[in-house]
């Protein structure tokens, strides 16, 4: 409906011209509402539409100044673009969001897409609404050098517009929803990468602020774009299903309003639904089973007064049909971590099928349906309150965590992969002696324990009591275990550790204490690497200059000491820091240029990029080999030699020449002296001057865990290795061998190699292979 219509007889003429909206662009009734209850002209007001219109005044505002910003703009659908804030802002409103709030749905995208600036915003709607709005805004003016860099720095600034106020993410989830419903539109790239996005970060928050219904809408929405024919196949199931399941929920909940009414329990709502397609998915996959072999695709909600009638009603339900053993969970007595509260059962229905119960009351309901929201209408006084939600609220102790360990990570994937792992559920729920309640991963470790008591319990942690029975610091924890932990001054963590915990905040803590008690020795081997790499020549007046500390600080570090620490700990690659000191030495270099006094930073660093270990101009000679000149010679292979390794060169007996091999090769030892040819390296050659790669094949003994191939791919690929096979054997008592081919420079770049590799806290053992060796 064109509001310009609906205000036609009504409304102020100035309005009504003003909101000359297209004819495909309709407004929700609420916000018609909204407007018309501002026309100064309207007559009869009533008390209600007063009172709207003092409280609806800055949602309207906010309104007119979207729609005149994003006027004659279009989304990829080719619909308006002031229909995407009006959903936004919609959806808000159905939350019970305040009017800030609704008025940030309306703005979120201005300051990104139009020429307002935020001082601008905050003169029209105030400090709370820029805010919001700024908080959600994309940060797409940021230049990163690569999508992962991107994404952790924009999840960086959203957790912490998040601790300053909890609306903002609810904002900004609302905006991906309704981008979620018109995903359609977009290239099947784009909607599949904001697909994996959504199920991996945004449904997991929504689900960590207990928003269910927009967690329930983001998964299925992802699962439509990432699995179609599994999604296509899940909803004919659940459809083809949906006459037999309604007829027996129906018979279900008829029987349980009859038995409650004897019991003199007041049943405020009977309900059945279906579980959403991406649950159900999820369940079929985890227990390897078939549609038809699950039974709780569907639940029968009763919503009764009080807690102590939930208690009661789940007494009935199991008089009434028979409960199976081991499928009754308390979330009202033990909450989830995201305020969910109800008690659920699994009883064998009339038809002999089990189904699902879940019992609550209404609060407990809309704190399941809106989670945080809900907050801001149910406080622990009854009362309704808009007052902010931050950090220091006791539910949002995961959010405090989060921030805390987000400072100790410098590494994008490494924060991307604990953002996602953090904002999955906590379903381990453990006591301390004290009978205080904590919360962890499944699969945590007492170790996991002890850091989330203090991080001092963690660092001096010797040992552990689990129900009373002393037990190793790498079993795992189970719900309703007692946990004591057991502490004596002199010990410390092991680095043993980072094999078993499986919470960011014991791995991150583990990690401090190891960089503090060895800073000296993580510094020493920072520079030495960077010193390998960039060359002795003006090396020391290069960490003193401007673009040292100016790239120090780009990688978070507030000094260079402090990068050349997490250098040589690890926690930041030696390519990430190369590449820093590039820019740092670019954006200053007009300064630099003319300083006599200290070396041209630039063109140090440009020599280490183009050639890390530029130290000698090319020889005039083009073969690699000195001592072979004009004559056919190859590389064996039995050996693969490098540059900088010694060499002797073999006659071959066939037509191919003169095979080059590695000084020592056993395959050689049998070889008469008549047919040995002295040979080297050109000196270009082993300087590294020459960019041909070589291949070297090594064989890594690990601790067998899921990703350890990744991560150490992960490692290669940040020293630009190369790498053409890779084969894995795991063995008994959880080690694996992994057999991996590279391509590599010379013997210098293969030690920088091996040297990283070993740093690795999985990695056993670490040794060069050839042909001749097997």
């Amino acid at each position: 409906m064109n509001v310009a219509k609906t205000l036609d007889s009504t409304a102020d003429p100035t309005l009504a011209d003003t909101l000359d909206l297209p004819d495909d662009c309709n407004l929700p009734n609420w916000l018609q509402t909204c407007l018309l209850s501002q026309s100064p002209d309207l007559e009869d007001e009533s008390e209600e539409i007063r009172e709207n219109k003092s409280n609806n005044r800055l949602v309207c505002q906010a309104f007119q100044f979207a729609y005149t910003l994003h006027k004659g703009q279009r989304r990829a659908s080719g619909e308006p673009y002031i229909c995407h804030p009006i959903a936004v802002a919609s959806l808000l409103r159905d939350l019970g969001g305040d009017s800030a709030m609704i008025a940030a749905g309306f703005l979120h995208d201005v300051v990104e897409d139009t020429d307002v600036t935020p001082d601008e915003i905050e003169a029209h709607f105030g400090q709370e609404v820029r805010q919001l709005v700024e908080g959600v805004t994309k940060l797409s003016k940021f230049n990163f050098q690569s999508k992962t860099e991107r994404q952790a720095e924009n999840f960086r600034r959203m957790f912490l517009a998040m601790a300053q106020d909890i609306r903002v993410i609810v904002v900004k989830l609302a905006d991906r929803l309704h981008n979620m419903r018109t995903l359609e539109h977009l290239s099947d790239e784009k909607r599949r990468r904001i697909a994996q996005e959504t199920l991996e970060i945004f449904a997991p928050l929504a689900n960590r602020l207990g928003i269910g219904r927009f967690k329930w809408e983001l998964e299925d929405l992802s699962f439509k774009y990432l699995k179609t024919d599994a999604y296509n196949k899940m909803r004919e199931h659940v459809v083809e299903k949906r006459g037999d399941r309604e007829a027996r929920l129906k018979q279900i909940a008829q029987t349980l309003r009859q038995r409650l009414q004897q019991a003199g329990i007041k049943v405020i709502e009977v309900s059945s639904r279906p579980k959403h397609l991406y649950g159900i998915y999820c369940k079929m996959e985890r227990q390897h089973k078939d549609f038809h072999e699950i039974y709780d695709v569907a639940a029968i909600r009763l919503i009764v007064g009080t807690k102590e009638e939930c208690y009661r009603t789940l007494a009935v339900v199991h008089d009434a049909f028979r409960p199976i053993p081991g499928r009754f969970k308390d979330y009202i007595g033990l909450p989830k971590p995201n305020r969910y509260q109800s008690l659920h059962t699994v009883v064998i229905g009339t038809s002999g099928r089990p189904i699902e119960v879940q019992i609550r009351t209404l609060e407990m309901h809309h704190v399941a349906e809106y989670g945080i929201a809900a907050h801001w209408k149910y406080k622990e006084t009854g009362s309704s309150s808009n007052t902010p939600v931050t950090t220091d609220d006791e539910k949002f102790t995961w959010l405090r965590q989060l921030l805390e360990w987000q400072n100790d990570l410098k590494d994008a994937q490494e924060f991307l992969e604990n953002v996602k792992g953090n904002l999955f559920d906590e379903d381990v729920y453990v006591f301390t002696p004290n009978g205080d309640v904590i919360s962890l991963n499944r699969g945590a470790t007492p170790v996991d324990f002890a850091y989330r008591i203090h991080t001092e319990v963690g660092n001096h942690c010797a040992g552990a009591r689990v129900n009373d029975r002393i037990v190793t610091l790498d079993t795992p924890l189970e719900t309703g275990d007692i946990v004591e932990i057991i502490t004596q001054k002199n010990s410390h963590p092991s680095l043993d550790w980072l094999n078993f915990v499986v919470t960011a905040g014991a791995r991150n803590r583990i990690r401090q204490w190891y960089k503090r008690s060895h800073r000296d020795e993580n510094v020493a081997r920072g520079r030495d690497m960077l010193e390998k790499e960039l060359g002795k020549n003006g090396f020391d007046a290069l960490l003193k200059s401007a673009p040292a500390q100016a790239a120090a600080e780009r990688c978070n570090y507030s000094t260079v000491e402090d990068l050349l620490a997490g250098l040589g700990y690890g926690e930041v690659t030696l390519n990430l820091v190369v590449n820093r000191l590039r820019e740092a030495v670019k954006a200053q270099q007009p300064i630099e240029a003319d300083s006599k006094e200290a070396p041209d930073p630039e063109q140090l660093i440009a020599e280490a990029i183009s050639s890390p270990s530029l130290k000698s101009k090319v020889s005039p000679s083009t073969s690699p080999i000195l001592g072979v000149e004009g004559l056919l010679h190859h590389i064996a292979g039995c050996c693969n030699p490098l540059p900088g390794e010694p060499i002797i060169g073999v006659v071959s007996l066939g037509s191919r020449g003169i095979a080059i091999h590695r000084q020592g090769c056993p395959n050689v030892e049998s070889i008469p002296g008549d047919r040995l040819i002295p040979v080297s390296w050109n000196q270009a050659e082993s300087n590294g001057n020459n960019r041909q790669t070589y291949p070297v094949q090594v064989k890594i003994e690990v601790i067998d865990r899921v990703g350890v191939l990744k991560d150490i791919l992960s490692h290669l690929s940040d020293l630009q290795i190369n790498v053409y096979k890779a084969q894995v054997k795991t063995f008994p008592g959880q080690t694996a061998e992994i057999d991996l081919g590279l391509d590599v420079r010379d013997h210098a770049h293969l030690d920088r190699t091996f040297n990283q590799i070993r740093k690795m806290t999985d990695v056993l053992r670490l040794r060069r292979v050839s042909e001749a060796d097997g």
